[in-house]
């Protein structure tokens, strides 16, 4: 119409000016407010590719672990699948299948292991996945204020040493289970049990988990739904673990998942405060296990659960529960999972 208001667009100039001229006026809010946590985190990540690439250029490469992968997964390369015979630098192969095929795959991109520049390219890649993954799991919940994320990322020499300086096979794990509580926020539960046992074929530990993921999976689906979903995980590590499994089944089985493996002193970092006699107790071990034992419980009857209801109650059919269970939220995917706030 001629005499009509012609309204501006959203993406009109004067429509973008206005948006920064509130973001100039909120600028003293900018790291607390939740509403700009997708800015901060947008201009972090971007700042962690530059302190990736200058960290792999300046600080120097520690060898490990990499060197002993290498020689692991080459033994598997020439035959060997016998997981008793796999052995490197550090001593007998104790990861699942899924971490051969990987660390297999890296073996070739990086010309036998030999090219570390080029591998610690790759984990930095790793990293940057990792923290938006991670970045989306806490943007979602929109209580934590921006400023955090410098925090979770920027400030942090451990897990840049760990990606990019280590070359450890935890960021690969811990990749592929942050993508799968991602999946699990969206609802793509098969998906996300998919990934969570790519996991932990990757490393043993992300079983810490599985309590918090089985809680999630019978609060949504109750005890016979849930049933499939597990047997999806376990299906994924017998074909992934197949040929180990052919050649000497106890072999892979105690190699693999080794629950009475023994953590040397020297590689700690969260107990270095201890003296060596006392972490390498078994009576420590089993104190420190029956703590874990004793909070997941804790957990589950006072957590995990709602007010007067039974835990007994996840067992059934969402429907015929006695109160219609409620969608499955971020804040409860992260209360379940209480490894990840730890």
């Amino acid at each position: 119409m001629a005499g009509g208001v012609r309204k501006k667009s959203a993406g009109s100039p004067s429509a973008l000016w206005g948006k920064l001229n509130t973001l100039w006026q909120d600028k003293h809010m900018v790291l607390f407010k939740s509403e700009y946590t997708l800015l901060v985190v947008s201009v972090l990540w971007f700042m962690e590719i530059g302190i990736n690439v200058w960290v792999i250029q300046k600080v120097a490469y520690t060898e490990i672990d990499w060197k002993a992968y290498m020689d692991e997964v080459e033994g598997v390369i020439n035959g060997t699948f016998d997981y008793t015979e796999l052995k490197g630098d550090t001593g007998p192969l104790v990861y699942p299948a899924g971490f051969v095929y990987i660390f297999t795959a890296l073996y070739y991109i990086t010309s036998r292991g030999v090219n570390i520049r080029l591998a610690q390219y790759i984990f930095a890649a790793f990293y940057l996945i990792t923290l938006l993954l991670v970045f989306r799991v806490y943007h979602r919940t929109k209580k934590v204020p921006p400023y955090v994320f410098f925090f979770v990322c920027c400030a942090s020499y451990r897990i840049h040493s760990i990606f990019v300086l280590r070359l450890f096979n935890d960021p690969v794990a811990m990749m592929l289970l942050f993508a799968a509580v991602n999946l699990f926020m969206d609802g793509h539960w098969t998906l996300g049990c998919c990934l969570y046992s790519l996991a932990v074929s990757v490393k043993m530990n992300v079983l810490l988990f599985a309590p918090g993921l089985l809680m999630l999976l019978l609060s949504e689906f109750g005890l016979i739904r849930t049933i499939p979903k597990l047997s999806l995980c376990a299906v994924i590590q017998l074909l992934l673990g197949l040929p180990f499994l052919l050649e000497n089944p106890m072999g892979y089985m105690s190699s693999a998942f080794d629950l009475g493996r023994q953590f040397m002193f020297k590689w700690t970092v969260n107990w270095r405060f201890l003296p060596e006699w006392l972490f390498l107790n078994r009576y420590f071990h089993l104190l420190l296990l029956a703590v874990h034992l004793l909070t997941l419980l804790l957990f589950a009857l006072r957590r995990w659960k709602r007010p007067r209801e039974s835990i007994f109650e996840l067992l059934k059919e969402p429907s015929k529960r006695k109160t219609p269970a409620q969608k499955i939220t971020v804040d409860h995917i992260l209360l379940s999972n209480l490894d990840l706030l730890l």
